[in-house]
């Protein structure tokens, strides 16, 4: 009886997640610029941009994308994908996408909330009762041992949407007394070739103490793997089966994975570190860089485990510019999309009233559109722990993608040149 209710339930997902829409809104294809409102003349500055940074050393390699009005006007690779073979970069390889992974899980968990499974403002330990009466670090002792004070509040769904639930990010967080907390407890803290899933991992993390009360500060976290399990409860799916269904699919996007099936694991672009100025592949550290083809194949993060192409995650963007709908299918509502795109912490992201923190996404302000910061008021954009950078502007309908894979100090400065040569690109 529990079984048929539990395949009743999933199958309700299923149909409800995303739905059929009537309104006619671009998809992703290939395009002249002059068609597009785009000065080809100018948009090959990109090329000048990407040729000088591999020739100078600044990267191994890099693909650059740029759409507007749905139609792709400029997609080229430079440089190689591996330090050893050389072999060249191609447009359709794929890229570790880490922190881009965070923007596909929130809208996964908007798609849930549009169904009225949940409210934004509930606790999560309504649903994952390990979260249950939270607790604020107060000191690490000598021992490894650490006392605590009681928060004045529970953990929300938004908390966790908006990382200001004070969970941390151990090896990568910036207090180090969390790195030996985490690290003692075991926990994942990015992507793991390990047998253990976010169920696991999310257990573990709830009972460690919060870096301050909920609500109080943005503390970038471990939250979006806590949400990756949240989807598997609500939905009752397995986090990569509910992505693949109800987004992947319905985008078209055939190239994005936690971990890649064997047909398309010749195309993973190596992670590269430079050393006494020549680049190298990235050995295996804390985390083993090649896990979206070893391992256990297991833990589905979603704060930064998807690998992906620079034209579906174009895909991605675009449903957003089309307000939800992308080939005839509607995966959120307008009114929802404006909801993830609005200012949803106030000033606790810090001082720049440049730009402003929705779910998952970096909001571009008026006064940064005004100092020339990167597009237009709501542009929204994201980068990746491996090197990898995103905007998308609805005013101008662009999307602006460029995709390398490094470790280490690199001197980078494609970040900020390009949003600069693509908005100087427009022509209409």
């Amino acid at each position: 009886k529990t079984g048929l209710v539990t395949l009743f339930f999933s199958s309700s997902i299923f149909i409800n997640a995303q739905t059929k829409s009537n309104k006619v809104a671009p998809i992703i294809s290939y395009g002249s610029a002059e068609n597009a409102g785009m000065s080809a003349e100018r948009i090959a500055r990109i090329d000048s941009m990407c040729i000088s940074a591999i020739k100078e050393g600044d990267l191994p390699g890099i693909v650059a994308l740029v759409a507007r009005n749905g139609k792709i006007v400029y997609n080229k690779a430079f440089g190689t994908s591996n330090a050893d073979t050389k072999k060249a970069l191609k447009t359709d390889d794929i890229f570790r996408l880490a922190s881009q992974s965070k923007a596909i899980t929130a809208t996964a968990v908007m798609m849930l909330w549009e169904q009225g499974k949940f409210r934004l403002d509930d606790p999560v330990s309504k649903y994952i009762p390990e979260f249950k009466n939270p607790v604020v670090l107060d000191s690490l002792l000598a021992d490894g041992s650490y006392t605590t004070t009681p928060a004045d509040k529970e953990i929300s769904i938004r908390h966790l949407l908006t990382h200001t639930s004070g969970i941390g990010y151990g090896v990568i967080d910036g207090d180090d007394r969390f790195k030996k907390i985490y690290d003692k407890a075991g926990i994942i803290d990015l992507f793991t070739t390990k047998n253990i899933s976010i169920a696991e991992n999310t257990k573990k993390l709830a009972i460690l103490p919060l870096h301050h009360n909920p609500g109080e500060k943005f503390t970038y976290s471990e939250s979006y793997d806590v949400l990756g399990y949240f989807i598997e409860i609500i939905s009752g799916l397995p986090f990569d089966k509910f992505l693949r269904t109800h987004i992947f699919n319905p985008l078209g996007m055939d190239d994005t994975w936690f971990y890649l099936p064997d047909s398309k694991a010749d195309r993973l672009v190596s992670v590269q570190k430079k050393e006494d100025g020549k680049w190298e592949n990235y050995p295996i550290t804390f985390y083993d860089t090649n896990y979206p083809i070893n391992g256990a194949k297991k833990f589905f993060s979603g704060g930064a485990g998807l690998s992906s192409t620079a034209e579906d995650y174009a895909k991605f963007l675009q449903m957003y510019l089309n307000q939800g709908v992308y080939n005839g299918k509607r995966l959120l509502s307008r009114t929802t999309v404006n909801i993830i795109l609005a200012n949803q912490i106030n000033d606790l992201w810090g001082e720049n009233p440049n730009v402003v923190y929705g779910l998952a996404f970096a909001i571009q302000s008026q006064k940064g559109e005004e100092k020339g910061e990167s597009g237009s008021e709501g542009t929204f954009s994201w980068g990746g722990y491996f090197n990898t950078q995103y905007f998308a502007d609805p005013k101008e309908q662009v999307i602006g993608i460029i995709l390398k894979q490094t470790q280490g100090p690199v001197d980078d400065k494609t970040g900020w040149k390009f949003p600069i040569l693509v908005a100087q690109s427009i022509d209409d």
